[in-house]
């Protein structure tokens, strides 16, 4: 039976005890599960609650309904940056940054379950689990720019540690993958389908606590169901070597360019669909966003969200424009689907513009992020395609 953590609050977040673990299941269906601050409190302090519990071995993270977590709930985000001194907002960032850390160093194997819609916020609390498993149903992407803002929760850590340039193809294009392509590239470690989920929930649940302990036994159990055949996609290889290709130029500009170029002869959907994102995204974002994730392949997750909650602050402060608060407005609130962004053009982003967004902020309201360094466990690591 399902137990909410708080029996005074919404039951935003339940958990199921299992025999040797527990599983932990993100519960606002109507709103894809859409991360909000109370739930993020919730799930923060359950995660905490757990990880010296000494009958608790492993976790199944998961989301009830047709999503796993359809990222940060933007409504509620824009309630809290509009209604007093922009720092609101930056809270939310850092209670979600926080959470994010939590999980990305989580002492104790965490089995995410992504069975639908992942995106933005939703690849924070999953894409550094110990395993990824998605099905024929889900959908992963993070579309930040197109909203006017940069992809965070610590995407500069889990993308740019992509075979080679697949991570700013993603970041910049804000392009959408489905479960095969996502094992294809390494954002998962397992592809199962929907219908073997119940069965090996089941099996996982019914370890004894000595195999529980060990990260061996339940990757066994995991690959019993995942899909054994070379799962491979039509053209695979050309599509990796001309993202490699474009993604690899230095500058924002220059990979646009030679997109172009090789769209001449090239007329495919995903390279035309890739063009038109870019050069419909924020001008300004998309750049902080190419930034952040060449930036990241040195930094540890820590330094990587650190960097993201600067950014994010930034864009809140409205420091060189106000893309952040234009994108929602233009793609959920008014719906006219035309945002006015500032620059226009992505050639009209001067290098100063960008460095602004990078350098610390003086303000009494608002402090930067500050976590503790700690290593991801190395199974994590063994664990990344």
């Amino acid at each position: 039976m399902a137990l909410s953590i708080f029996n005074k609050e919404e039951k935003m977040v339940t958990m199921e005890e299992i025999s040797s673990g527990m599983k932990v299941i993100l519960n606002r269906p109507r709103k894809l599960n859409a991360l909000n601050y109370e739930l993020m409190v919730q799930l923060f302090r359950m995660f905490e609650s757990l990880k010296n519990d000494p009958t608790v071995n492993f976790i199944i993270l998961k989301g009830n309904g047709k999503a796993f977590c359809a990222g940060g709930d933007v409504t509620s985000l824009q309630t809290l940056a509009s209604a007093g001194n922009w720092s609101f907002g930056a809270n939310f960032f850092r209670k979600q940054y926080t959470l994010d850390y939590l999980l990305g160093t989580y002492m104790k194997p965490v089995i995410a379950v992504i069975n639908g819609i992942v995106m933005g916020g939703g690849a924070g609390i999953s894409m550094n689990a110990a395993f990824r498993i998605v099905t024929e149903n889900t959908t992963f992407a993070m579309p930040e720019a197109s909203l006017g803002s940069v992809p965070d929760v610590g995407s500069s850590y889990f993308l740019s540690r992509l075979p080679g340039y697949f991570g700013e193809y993603v970041a910049l294009t804000g392009a959408r993958l489905n479960g095969i392509e996502m094992v294809e590239c390494g954002l998962a470690t397992h592809y199962v389908q929907s219908k073997d989920l119940a069965s090996l929930e089941h099996e996982l649940g019914m370890m004894l606590p000595s195999d529980a302990k060990n990260i061996t036994k339940i990757s066994e159990i995991i690959n019993k169901y995942a899909n054994k055949r070379n799962i491979t996609l039509e053209n695979a290889n050309s599509r990796f070597e001309i993202i490699d290709n474009c993604f690899s130029r230095e500058t924002v500009e220059d990979i646009l360019l030679a997109l172009e170029n090789i769209a001449v002869d090239k007329n495919e959907k995903w390279i035309l669909g890739a063009i038109k994102s870019m050069k419909s995204t924020s001008p300004l974002c998309i750049k902080l966003a190419l930034k952040l994730i060449r930036d990241g392949r040195s930094q540890k997750l820590d330094q990587c969200l650190v960097n993201e909650y600067l950014v994010v602050s930034h864009l809140l402060r409205r420091t060189v424009n106000n893309d952040f608060y234009e994108g929602p407005r233009a793609m959920m609130i008014d719906k006219d689907k035309k945002p006015q962004w500032s620059p226009s053009k992505v050639e009209l982003v001067s290098e100063e513009m960008v460095s602004k967004c990078f350098s610390m902020i003086e303000d009494e309201d608002w402090l930067p992020l500050r976590l503790k360094s700690r290593s991801n466990p190395s199974y994590i690591v063994l664990s990344r395609i």
